[in-house]
């Protein structure tokens, strides 16, 4: 039986893809470990082919690096990796919460606004399971929900490689509150359902910036500064 008999419904690369960035977010392949593609397409049962179609993606969204003469290493994150996400995010995430509110403003019930809720209502029942990795997921489900309701594909394009970031930071940063993170998804979602731009945006900021300093300090000594 291979690993990706769970998958089934994608394609064969898709599956190696979603496979292997699972591993990687939780732990089995840790940063700086090399993936060698011999002893992976064996675990996999599979060619080589869809190994090498899956690695560039994996790469495109931080995981993986390609290097010469070593292949594909898991990307070790650092500490400044993180603060510059933040920086990021604290930009275009409030951007894309202005821009989901004034479209809600102008469509009330769009339905990509209304799908929040069903991430909100996802990573309610995994904490009330205690799944914090499908509650990760759910919350990183949340934001890319937001960015999707903003309607702004030059905005979805570039928010899309930070998705697997964003949920290799929750998972890592698990120890936070994440009813915490619900309640504030929550407001979040009244203020763009209702089409307050302002509110949202200010919401969305505060929610953000707010996670910086104890994610910051969850990863102090356990990933390097730089």
């Amino acid at each position: 039986m291979s690993v990706l008999d769970d998958l089934r419904d994608q394609s064969l690369s898709e599956r190696v893809y979603a496979w292997l960035r699972e591993q990687i977010l939780n732990g089995r392949f840790a940063p700086g470990q090399r993936l060698i593609e011999r002893e992976l397409a064996e675990l996999m049962q599979v060619s080589r082919v869809p190994l090498r179609e899956a690695l560039p993606l994996l790469e495109n969204d931080g995981f993986v690096k390609l290097l010469p003469r070593r292949g594909a290493v898991v990307t070790q994150p650092t500490l400044r990796d993180i603060d510059e996400l933040f920086d990021v995010r604290e930009s275009l995430e409030v951007l894309a919460a202005r821009l989901a509110a004034r479209r809600a403003a102008a469509d009330p019930g769009a339905p990509d606004v209304l799908a929040l809720a069903d991430c909100i209502q996802r990573a309610r029942r995994a904490l009330a399971d205690g799944d914090d990795a499908t509650a990760a997921a759910a919350n990183v489900a949340f934001h890319r929900q937001i960015v999707k309701a903003s309607g702004h594909l030059l905005l979805h394009d570039l928010m899309q490689p930070l998705d697997g970031r964003m949920e290799w930071l929750f998972r890592m940063t698990g120890d936070r509150d994440l009813t915490l993170q619900c309640a504030e998804h929550e407001q979040l979602y009244e203020a763009l359902r209702t089409g307050n731009v302002d509110l949202a945006g200010s919401l969305a900021f505060v929610h953000v910036a707010s996670g910086r300093a104890p994610s910051l300090r969850t990863l102090l000594g356990v990933l390097p500064p730089s």
